[in-house]
């Protein structure tokens, strides 16, 4: 990454990054509910249609259908389009332009068309967002092949993150914590740089367990684990940042260093990420282990409740996580 940075939240370095994506490639556009006069539910695109004009920063109905599927007929015709899904509760309308065009485009035209396609949308909870605020849609999408799906942590790689879905020729599906938008700061380098998407980074290092997580919850999994070291058992942090494609070997070597794997993730834990995680390690380091695989995850219920207990029993805590963790070292 360049220098100098300087000190973003989450929501900031998304607004910095696809300013700088509207201000360096007239090719891209940006359309979604409410992304032009409003400048978006949380304010992101504010201005932005004022500065690059109607044509660019496009206001559409509520229709989520067709705005991933006009996004992949511009995509397809050689603009890059970054749609918006207002809330992630909402995706589910264009889940046929996702999954059975978007995502197939360059293997059914063997090639000879791509879909360069940003798709962002804020998911998750912890904000009484209720039912249709609180979603977490991450597992209904990584069983597709040709869809890459993104849900960085931290500021800096949220930027590096979101230039990469952005240069990248296939579709991505963006997923942005709404819960971290204003809560996690952090140095973000100025200039255009980016990550690779489906490599994961160790946040913290340790030895007697490796926990995997993704969003909001490896803020919460440092928490416990920064606890858990005063407690001097040692704990390393794997904050996944892509979902698909996964960073298998780095979370093969780290299991293989502590041989204990606890996998955390906010989604139900049915079909949930941590089930491919575990299946994969399982298949591939199982002899390394010395403990079996946790999955401390959301219970199996329809979704998150407003009433602040609901939400409460649904999510994890940085507590809860550390329990689970000393019972992993301990084991």
């Amino acid at each position: 990454m360049s220098s100098p940075s300087q000190v973003m939240n989450n929501v900031e370095a998304v607004r910095a990054t696809l300013y700088e994506a509207m201000k360096s490639d007239d090719r891209t556009v940006i359309l979604g509910e409410d992304v032009g006069a409003r400048g978006n539910v949380f304010l992101i695109t504010k201005d932005f249609v004022q500065e690059f004009g109607t044509e660019r920063v496009i206001d559409t109905p509520i229709a989520e259908a067709s705005i991933v599927g006009i996004a992949v007929g511009m995509a397809m015709e050689g603009l890059r389009p970054i749609a918006e899904i207002q809330f992630a509760d909402f995706i589910y309308p264009a889940f046929n332009q996702i999954v059975g065009e978007a995502a197939k485009t360059r293997y059914r035209s063997n090639g000879e068309y791509t879909c360069p396609l940003v798709i962002r949308t804020p998911y998750g909870g912890g904000v009484r967002g209720a039912l249709s605020h609180s979603v977490s849609i991450e597992a209904l999408f990584y069983h597709v092949p040709g869809l890459k799906i993104v849900a960085p942590s931290f500021p800096a790689d949220v930027k590096g993150l979101l230039n990469a879905a952005i240069d990248d020729p296939d579709p991505v599906l963006f997923l942005e914590h709404k819960k971290t938008y204003r809560l996690i700061k952090g140095e973000v380098p100025e200039g255009h740089y980016t990550i690779p998407i489906g490599k994961a980074d160790i946040k913290k290092a340790g030895e007697k367990l490796t926990v995997v997580s993704y969003g909001l919850y490896v803020h919460w999994a440092l928490d416990a684990a920064n606890q858990l070291e005063k407690e001097g058992m040692s704990v390393e942090v794997i904050d996944l940042r892509s979902i698909r494609p996964m960073d298998k070997q780095t979370i093969l070597e780290s299991v293989r260093k502590t041989r204990k794997l606890l996998i955390v993730h906010e989604d139900n834990k049915f079909g949930g990420i941590g089930a491919e995680i575990s299946a994969m390690v399982a298949e591939e380091a199982l002899f390394d282990l010395d403990a079996p695989i946790r999955r401390h995850c959301a219970p199996d219920v329809p979704a998150m409740g407003y009433a602040l207990p609901l939400e409460e029993e649904y999510m994890s805590s940085p507590g809860e996580m550390a329990e689970a963790m000393r019972e992993m070292v301990r084991f």
